[in-house]
């Protein structure tokens, strides 16, 4: 067990707790999947993986249909990804992945709120270089047709950097470089490896630990942030 399953294990009682917010993320990831490449899963593998998404977050079948019958319309505005760089108080790190149809309007939001935390909204590539870039693949331990073991070694070529298996439902995880996506996502079709979800993460390189009071305080801008509905996903380099 490495940094990425301790960082995904630290994360994963508090991230995407509201059901809407994660609905409201999902129905963007449609759009702009559309958008890209198509109404049709079949020949819009970004698609797949956003419907893959949708259904290990219980989003009803009807909900998926129609966000993908209205990103089709023409007249639907398309997302835009916004990555936003800057410090919490106490020299924290924090990356804000953002999908918006207002980038004024996010901007002036993700400001305010590093504003009225103490923090400072950066420069692009400020700490951005502090994180790494992941993807990972959730998937079913009993489609994999091989032991662990075996599965490691045939993720060797994809650089991918850790397997672990989730004992909680069966499951096994795998995290590689960005690059790697659509590789891995290939293989895994192709081979009838059943994909539950996939994701982009931002893993800290290292992290800083603070005191009871400080954390409360960078607490309060990721609170706030996390809160903003143009927000997909905020990473921070404060230990768990």
């Amino acid at each position: 067990m490495g940094r990425a399953f301790e960082f995904r294990k630290a994360r994963k009682m508090k991230r995407w707790s509201a059901m809407a917010k994660t609905f409201t993320r999902i129905g963007k990831d449609i759009v702009m999947a559309v958008k890209e490449g198509g109404p049709n899963p079949e020949t819009n593998s970004r698609l797949r993986v956003v419907i893959q998404n949708a259904k290990a977050a219980n989003m009803p079948k009807d909900n998926v249909a129609r966000a993908i019958k209205k990103a089709s319309d023409k007249d639907t505005a398309n997302y835009k990804e916004v990555l936003f760089e800057g410090y919490a108080p106490h020299g924290i790190a924090i990356l804000v992945e953002t999908a918006t149809n207002n980038n004024n309007r996010t901007v002036a939001n993700v400001r305010a709120a590093f504003n009225k935390c103490n923090g400072n909204l950066g420069t692009s590539g400020s700490v951005a270089f502090m994180f790494d870039h992941v993807v990972n693949f959730k998937v079913k331990e009993e489609s994999l047709g091989m032991d662990l073991e075996e599965f490691e070694m045939e993720m060797i070529d994809f650089e991918v950097e850790e397997v672990f298996a989730d004992e909680e439902d069966n499951s096994v995880m795998l995290y590689a470089p960005f690059g790697q996506f659509g590789a891995i996502q290939g293989y895994l079709e192709e081979n009838n490896i059943e994909i539950i979800s996939s994701e982009f993460e931002r893993i800290p390189t290292t992290t800083t630990k603070l005191s009871q009071e400080q954390q409360e305080e960078v607490e309060k801008l990721l609170e706030r942030l996390e809160e903003d509905d143009d927000v997909n996903q905020v990473y921070h380099s404060m230990e768990a």
